[in-house]
């Protein structure tokens, strides 16, 4: 057996392994580098040379957006501008079949333009509508399906934090990736509305037939909106804007981003010192397990590499007289396999190692690469039976809500998923052609 593939089955295997027994991501990586390091990297050199690479790992200036795009999103959910901004979006959407599932898709897209978390968009949303919905009459599945979906959707628009951290860890430039997922999010946003309007007037049991709403008129009608959600989505505007014109670099976007939304929670009254020091709490925890995860990564890849385990891969795949189109379904049919066992940062640990080295050497176009990426880690948000807003949803949802709803109920938006990602492989200018207009 040649001496990579022994240090393949070392690194990939045991990082595998130790993942599934459940071992946390931080500790199996850095177990799994250190006995690496011993071995393919001489014994206490080896060692000496982790750790230095472990620090220059998290002191990348390219990994600054991170802490401040969940700051963003934090802000947003501790002051309670999220309550008037669904309220706003609210008043606007008429008497639509399955309206509250509706409201929360649409306001769930607009969460997702100014936060980086897509854990917090679904158990903000789930802690809020889910009841309400369930007292009006919705069926479980249509009132929590449409929560854990547009929650996934969080990771492909900008600003998204695990979309800054697979373009550190890849190489693909951050800029293009948080552009590149504008469009593919805003399909799969009305998508789902479609579907649960069409869904709703095929089934009408599964939401109430007339749905109680004030009668708001004129000015009183569209207060919130300009009060709440335009301010709200103008945050986007001029971070995508700055990104997309190139004025501004994806750190001095986030810097801009964050700052406004402090002005704005400011500017209503409800940034409090408590809600900012919630805010700053989250943010430090957040930010800090994704830095720490970036440590143990970065230094995975380096000795995966000089196992020559890397290398070993690619001449194997490449080599096989597969087209290009065949290698890269594979790579995200691999991608989509295991969401269904292990989380998001785990799968960029795993396969970026591998998949980026066939990824230039094939001359794929990264930016489209990446997008198809993101979407696959999007769906493993929503695999059953470990998909982490799964677990997002049992954990606010009352106990009339039963694991079977939750699984019954993420099925149509899994399959829509599919048929995105299936739309970006055919037709990549969904991902590359926002992108192209940057320079």
């Amino acid at each position: 057996m040649s001496d990579w593939v022994v240090g393949a089955w070392l690194m990939l295997g045991g990082s595998t392994l130790l993942l599934f027994i459940g071992i946390p991501v931080a500790l199996t990586f850095i177990t799994i580098n250190i006995v690496g390091a011993w071995l393919y990297m001489g014994g206490e050199a080896g060692l000496a040379q982790l750790a230095r690479s472990s620090v220059s790992s998290v002191m990348a200036f390219s990994l600054t957006p991170i802490p401040l795009f969940v700051l963003m999103g934090e802000v947003l959910f501790h002051t309670g501008l999220a309550l008037q901004v669904i309220e706003g979006i609210e008043r606007l959407i008429r008497r639509l079949p399955g309206r509250l599932a509706v409201v929360a898709v649409v306001a769930g897209t607009v969460f997702s333009a100014i936060s980086g978390s897509t854990i917090a968009t679904t158990a903000m949303l789930g802690s809020l509508l889910l009841p309400v919905m369930l007292a009006r009459g919705y069926h479980p599945t249509l009132a929590t399906g449409p929560i854990m979906a547009i929650g996934a959707v969080d990771m492909l628009i900008p600003p998204s934090a695990l979309t800054v951290l697979l373009g550190s860890l890849s190489g693909i430039s951050i800029s293009k990736l948080l552009v590149g997922g504008v469009l593919p999010g805003a399909l799969l946003s009305a998508a789902f509305v479609l579907w649960i309007v069409m869904r709703v007037r095929i089934t009408p049991a599964l939401a109430p037939a007339a749905e109680q709403q004030p009668a708001y008129r004129g000015w009183e009608k569209w207060k919130p909106f300009f009060a709440y959600v335009l301010p709200t989505l103008s945050i986007f505007g001029v971070v995508v804007g700055a990104l997309a014109a190139g004025w501004a670099t994806p750190t001095e976007c986030a810097a801009l981003g964050a700052f406004a939304t402090l002005v704005l929670a400011a500017a209503y009254r409800a940034l409090t010192f408590k809600a900012l020091l919630k805010a700053l709490k989250g943010t430090a925890n957040i930010s800090g397990m994704i830095l720490f995860i970036i440590l143990g990564a970065t230094t995975f890849a380096q000795i995966l590499s000089f196992s020559g385990a890397s290398n070993g891969l690619v001449q194997l795949i490449t080599g096989q007289g597969w087209s290009t189109g065949m290698i890269v379904a594979g790579m995200m049919g691999m991608l989509i396999f295991l969401g269904i066992f292990v989380d998001q940062v785990s799968m960029m640990m795993i396969t970026l190692p591998i998949f980026m080295p066939i990824v230039q050497q094939l001359g794929i176009d990264p930016v489209w690469f990446g997008i198809m990426f993101l979407i696959c880690m999007q769906l493993g948000l929503l695999l059953p039976p470990h998909g982490l807003l799964l677990m997002t949803m049992r954990g606010v949802a009352p106990p009339a809500v039963t694991m079977g709803h939750i699984f019954q109920a993420v099925v149509p938006y899994v399959a829509m998923s599919i048929l995105l990602l299936a739309a970006v492989f055919w037709l990549p200018a969904i991902a590359t052609w926002l992108p192209g207009w940057i320079g």
